[in-house]
């Protein structure tokens, strides 16, 4: 009897030590480990691959210990695990949901070749599967650009942060809704769609915010004399669409035969050509009131305007020197 109670002992005791082993004792990673949790997995499943990913030690003390607790729901998603945790807190940690997001910023003339490719480099999607959503959403902004041809312009530039569960679609809706957020006190409400197309040409001819209302006055006044508006960004527009940007504009494609060559096309262009935040937006509601038709850089950040073609040249000689004497 005494040698029975002994090997009940010690049962128990093992028992103990394996429970501690494997629910209380922390699991030390040497490096931090990202685990993506699918929705639609079942408890099994999950404890099954957080076993694969040696985040715990025994799916079975984990299943047990979930009942044991109440079995809430494991929520699906990406966890990032580093430094030491135990079974108990990796089962709080999935019950509470904490996910991990990935940050993504977009800068203020960011095109939709340029998101889909920081979008792909955080892990989401890859960048043909947000094109396409891009490409083919448009239904997102309908009510209020039913000429758009894709979401080109309502891509809102901000910081954002998205998780592994989400669509391409759902990181497109998250972008739009900014747009629409951000957009509400600008009194956007006609001609949408020639508004934005300004704004980004705007976002894409300068950094600087207090230049934006006269560079948008130089492309209105030259709409308004049915002259070409010249403006390199939506060359290089044109050549991203038909992939043959080369990293310069080439005079090849000052000729190519696109509409979104203002060169070669009067007019503004069919769509955006880049996503313009509200500053440029604003700019292309309520341009300065010049008689600029011409602008070019002036070697410190900044663009020197002219009315005229000899006073253009003119900047533009001191331009070249400018540089010219830097270099």
């Amino acid at each position: 009897m005494r040698t029975f109670f002994k090997l009940v002992f010690l049962l128990i005791v093992a028992a103990a030590l394996w429970v501690a082993w494997a629910i209380y004792l922390p699991v030390r990673l040497s490096e931090p480990k990202f685990v993506l949790l699918h929705p639609g997995w079942t408890t099994r499943h999950i404890v099954r691959e957080l076993k694969a990913n040696g985040i715990i030690r025994s799916e079975s003390a984990f299943l047990g210990m979930h009942v044991l607790r109440g079995e809430k729901t494991l929520k699906a998603g990406e966890y990032k695990f580093e430094g030491s945790e135990n079974a108990l807190r990796v089962r709080d940690r999935l019950t509470h949901g904490d996910i991990y997001a990935r940050e993504v910023t977009v800068p203020e003339g960011y095109n939709m070749f340029d998101i889909a490719q920081a979008i792909e480099q955080a892990g989401l999607t890859t960048s043909a599967d947000f094109l396409n959503a891009a490409r083919n959403d448009m239904f997102l902004i309908k009510d209020i650009d039913p000429h758009a041809t894709s979401l080109e312009g309502y891509l809102f530039p901000d910081t954002y942060s998205f998780t592994r569960t989400m669509s391409s679609h759902d990181i497109a809706t998250a972008m739009v809704r900014r747009f629409r957020q951000e957009t509400k006190g600008l009194n956007l409400t006609d001609n949408v769609h020639a508004v934005v197309t300004m704004a980004s040409i705007v976002e894409k001819e300068t950094a600087v915010g207090a230049e934006r209302p006269e560079v948008a006055s130089v492309y209105y006044n030259r709409l308004k004399l049915h002259m070409a508006l010249a403006a390199d960004p939506s060359v290089i527009y044109a050549a991203l669409l038909n992939n043959r940007y080369r990293g310069t504009i080439h005079q090849s494609d000052l000729q190519f035969d696109s509409p979104y060559n203002t060169y070669k096309f009067p007019g503004l262009p069919p769509g955006p050509i880049a996503n313009p935040g509200r500053a440029a937006i604003d700019a292309a509601l309520h341009p300065a009131d010049t008689q600029y038709l011409y602008f070019v850089a002036d070697a410190q950040g900044h663009h020197r305007f002219a009315r005229t073609l000899d006073e253009h040249n003119h900047n533009v000689a001191t331009y070249r020197h400018a540089l010219a004497a830097a270099q």
